[in-house]
C-alpha cells in the first residue's frame, strides 16, 4: 500500500522546489524504499549524518523522519536509531460477479443503513464506518472565518436566496477547478445544489422514470442505492474491479440484455472499493453509452482525494456531446456540513435547474459566500495538500493492521485515493455477524450487505480510514480482525 510521500516521488525532481525540504528528503528516501535500493530492516543514516549529507538543520531532517516514519515506512528503535520498516501486504479483493437480473435495491436493509448514521454520532464508538474525513482533518476554524467575513462583505448577512443555478461567483471558480481536470465547462454550465447527494438526485430525475433500470457499480455506495429505491428505480448491478473500475465489456454486455435509462458510476476512487478507472476505460465508457443515447452519471466527490500530486481525470473530460451528467461536491474534502455540490448536466442543463427550483427552490447562500472566500484565497489547495497525506497515511496504517490481524484468506484493496479500504474476509464469515459483534465491542464499520441490491457482498466490510491514525485506531482495527477469525467456519450457526 503505497504512502504519501511514496506516491509523491512520481512527480518531476523539480518539483522538490515547490515543496518545504523536509518533505524532498522524505521524498527521496520513500523512493528508495519504493524500490528496493532501502530493504526492509535496513538502518538509515544517523541524523547527525543524514544532516552534513543534506546540508540542513537537524529539524528539518527530523521532521523529513517523522513523515517517513507516520506513513508507516519506517520505525524508531530506542538507542538505535530508524530503520526501514517490514511491510506486509495482502491480495486485492476479486471483482465481484453479480447476476444480471434487474432487482429492487436494498431490500429489507434500509434499518441497518439507519444504524449507521445513528451511530456516526456516538462519541463511545471509534468510527471506522462514516464516509466523511474526521472534523480534525478539516479546517473548521478557517471556514468559520471565511464564513463570518462573507457575510459581512454581503451586507445583508446571506439571508437573500441565492435562486438556481447558484451564485455566480462560486460556478466560476469551480468551472475555473474542472478546466484543469481537462473539462470543457463554463460557469454556465453548473448548478449549485445541496451537497453531491442533491446532485445524483436531480440528475436521476432529469433522465428516468418511475420503474426504469439504472446500471450501477458493484459494490456500490449504499446512500446511491437508497436514492434509486426512493425514486422507484430498479438497479443493474456491473462487476467492479479493485483496481480498475467498472467492467465496461461487461457492461456492454447487459446493456444488451436490459432497457436500461442510465448509469450511474464512480469512475475515480469509488466508494466502496477505492477503485479508479484508466482514462482509456473512461473514453471506452462514455463513448459507448453515447452511442446509444444512455446518459451517465458520474459521481465524482472523491476525486480531489489523489494520493498523486495530481487529481485523474473524470469522465465528463472525455465527453463530446452533453451525455455525462457530472456531479460533484465539497463534502468528502472541506465541510460536509455545508452541503454544497455541484452539477455540469451537459443536454440536460434546463430539465435539472427546473427540478432544483421545484425541489429545495435554493443552496444556502452563507456556505456559497464562504466558499468563494475560501478557494478565491487558496485556502482549499493548502488544505487539500494536507488532507490528502493524512489520508494515505490513515490508508497505509489500517491496511497493515488489517494485514497483521485478519484471518487467512483476507484480502484488502489498494485505492490511490479516497479513504476507504474494502476488506474481502474469507466465505465463511458473515459481515453482518461481524459488524453487529464490533458495535457491542464499541467499532463501527460497515458490512458488505449494502452495497449491494444483489447480496453479493456477504463476507466483506468497508474500512472508512478518516479518524486520524492512533492507537486507538489501531486496537480497533485488530479487535475487528480477531472477531472476524473468530467467526471463520461458523458461517450460518
Amino acid at each position: 500500500m503505497a504512502s504519501s510521500v511514496e506516491q509523491q516521488t512520481a512527480s518531476p525532481a523539480a518539483s522538490e522546489a515547490q515543496i518545504p525540504r523536509y518533505q524532498a528528503i522524505a521524498r527521496r528516501f520513500a523512493q528508495a524504499i519504493r524500490e528496493g535500493t532501502l530493504a526492509p530492516g535496513e538502518k538509515l543514516p544517523s541524523v547527525r549524518r543524514l544532516r552534513a549529507d543534506e546540508g540542513t538543520s537537524a529539524s528539518t531532517v527530523l521532521q523529513a523522519l517523522a513523515q517517513l516514519e507516520s506513513s508507516g515506512l519506517i520505525e524508531a528503535r530506542p538507542r538505535s536509531g530508524y530503520f526501514v520498516r517490514a511491510r506486509t501486504s495482502l491480495p486485492v479483493p476479486r471483482p465481484s460477479a453479480p447476476g444480471v437480473e434487474a432487482g429492487t435495491p436494498l431490500d429489507g436493509v434500509s434499518a441497518l443503513v439507519a444504524d449507521l448514521y445513528h451511530s456516526a454520532s456516538d462519541p463511545s464508538l471509534v468510527h471506522l464506518g462514516a464516509a466523511t474525513p474526521a472534523p480534525s482533518l478539516l479546517p473548521s476554524a478557517a471556514l468559520a472565518r471565511a464564513l463570518a467575513a462573507a457575510t459581512r462583505r454581503s451586507g445583508s448577512g446571506g439571508v437573500e436566496l441565492a435562486y438556481p443555478p447558484g451564485l455566480r461567483s462560486l460556478r466560476r471558480l469551480v468551472a475555473q477547478r474542472l478546466v484543469a481536470t481537462g473539462c470543457a465547462l463554463g460557469e454556465d454550465d453548473l448548478l449549485v445544489t445541496a451537497g453531491a447527494t442533491e446532485a445524483i438526485q436531480l440528475a436521476l430525475l432529469a433522465v428516468t422514470n418511475r420503474g426504469d433500470t439504472v446500471a450501477v457499480e458493484s459494490p456500490c455506495y449504499y446512500g446511491t442505492l437508497l436514492a434509486l429505491e426512493a425514486l422507484g428505480l430498479r438497479v443493474l448491478e456491473v462487476p467492479c474491479h479493485p483496481e480498475t473500475g467498472m467492467d465496461v465489456d461487461e457492461l456492454s454486455r447487459r446493456l444488451d440484455l436490459h432497457r436500461v435509462a442510465a448509469v450511474l458510476a464512480v469512475p475515480v476512487f469509488s466508494n466502496p472499493l477505492g477503485s479508479s478507472m484508466p482514462d482509456e476505460a473512461k473514453e471506452r465508457l462514455v463513448s459507448l453509452l453515447s452511442a446509444r443515447r444512455i446518459p451517465l452519471i458520474e459521481d465524482d466527490v472523491y476525486g480531489d482525494l489523489a494520493f498523486a500530486p495530481s487529481r485523474p481525470r473524470p469522465a465528463k473530460a472525455f465527453d463530446r456531446d452533453g451525455t455525462v451528467l457530472y456531479c460533484g461536491s465539497f463534502s468528502k474534502t472541506l465541510a460536509p456540513g455545508f452541503r454544497i455540490g455541484f452539477v455540469a448536466a451537459g443536454r440536460f442543463k434546463e430539465r435539472v435547474e427546473v427540478l432544483k427550483f421545484a425541489t429545495s427552490i435554493a443552496t444556502a447562500t452563507p456556505a456559497q459566500q464562504a466558499l468563494v472566500q475560501f478557494l478565491a484565497d487558496g485556502g482549499y489547495d493548502r488544505h487539500l495538500r494536507t488532507l490528502r497525506a493524512r489520508l494515505e497515511q490513515n490508508v497505509a496504517r489500517v491496511g497493515e493492521a488489517v494485514a497483521g490481524s485478519f484471518p487467512a484468506g483476507t484480502r484488502v484493496s489498494r485505492p490511490r485515493g479516497g479513504c476507504f479500504l474494502w476488506v474481502e474476509l474469507p466465505p465463511s464469515v458473515d459481515a453482518l455477524k461481524l459488524h453487529r459483534r464490533a458495535h457491542d465491542a464499541g467499532v463501527a464499520i460497515a458490512p458488505g450487505h449494502i452495497f449491494s441490491a444483489a447480496h453479493v457482498h456477504a463476507s466483506c466490510i468497508r474500512f472508512s480510514c478518516g479518524e486520524p491514525w492512533s492507537e486507538r485506531v489501531d486496537v480497533a482495527v485488530r479487535l475487528v480482525g480477531r472477531l472476524a477469525g473468530q467467526l471463520v467456519g461458523r458461517k450460518g450457526r
